[in-house]
């Protein structure tokens, strides 16, 4: 049962990387605030890979081609999930944004009945009431603000579903290159996925957005920390998806909900509705069902 404490410390560190990545979104935009994490993560990822290798003693890794090809789709998945998290922050606001993204549950169950696996009445209710919830978020109140509520709900759903592939895609690496040490599999697969995600991501803003490029590059003190925390908790949910499937690790992760509404409510002065509230505990339930009933 090591990967539950493992989760809810990967769901703290995760809300402390996105405010840091939200305060850089403004210059760098979203596709530099998602470099921002990958890059200024790689050092900080090298350096966990060193201790996990010397405190696993013997290991046979085997990173054979599917290995670097879970790690290219988890980490594309990943890239344009991250972006779409981002931008629905921005367009809502920091802890709905979060709970935006938590989708990728429901999604995920989704996936798997148009693979053939069947889902549970429980499973069924958390779709229903998750997809309700978000619907209920996300719903227009204003005509002014309506097509951004919209926009908002649409881009945490595709942040889910990337989330929903990438962690799959993650977990697959781990088993592949060493399913007998979960830590430095996982770690490994950090390292190779944030490297791959860095040159791509940097080569893509050098044909498109050189501003952005240069933003991330002279702003670099202030993306450490952003990379720092964006290495470990993601080399925490690496770790959790190499010691259980995605299903249950993403369910105990929901705890990042009330951790997001606490920093929303400190760190960007946003304040929940008490219907929002209600609504945050319907999803929270439905999650949680979705992936383990």
């Amino acid at each position: 049962m090591l990967w539950i404490p493992v989760t809810v410390g990967a769901a703290g560190l995760q809300v402390a990387r996105n405010a840091f990545q939200r305060g850089l979104l403004g210059e760098a935009g979203p596709w530099g605030a998602t470099l921002v994490r990958f890059l200024f993560g790689l050092p900080f990822a090298a350096v966990f890979l060193l201790v996990a290798t010397w405190a696993s003693g013997p290991i046979s890794p085997r990173p054979a081609g599917a290995f670097f090809l879970a790690c290219a789709i988890g980490g594309g998945a990943q890239i344009v999930a991250t972006a779409a998290m981002l931008v629905s922050m921005r367009r809502s606001s920091f802890a709905l944004g979060t709970v935006f993204q938590q989708s990728s549950i429901p999604l995920a169950a989704l996936v798997g009945l148009a693979l053939g696996e069947p889902l549970s009445a429980l499973k069924w209710l958390g779709l229903a009431l998750v997809t309700a919830g978000l619907g209920i978020l996300g719903w227009p109140r204003r005509v002014v603000a309506g097509e951004r509520a919209l926009s908002a709900a649409m881009l945490g759903l595709a942040a889910g579903a990337g989330f929903a592939l990438s962690a799959n895609a993650f977990r697959q690496a781990a088993l592949i290159v060493e399913p007998r040490a979960p830590v430095f599999a996982a770690l490994a697969t950090l390292l190779v996925a944030q490297a791959m995600q860095s040159a791509a991501l940097a080569a893509w803003l050098g044909v498109t957005n050189r501003g952005a490029l240069r933003s991330v590059r002279t702003r670099w003190r202030e993306s450490l920390p952003a990379g720092f925390f964006g290495a470990a908790a993601s080399g925490l949910w690496f770790t959790a998806f190499a010691l259980s499937p995605a299903g249950p690790v993403r369910a105990v992760g929901v705890v990042e909900m009330p951790i997001a509404a606490l920093a929303g409510r400190r760190l960007f002065a946003e304040r929940l509705a008490p219907w929002q509230v209600l609504v945050l505990g319907q999803i929270a339930i439905g999650v949680c069902l979705a992936a383990i009933g």
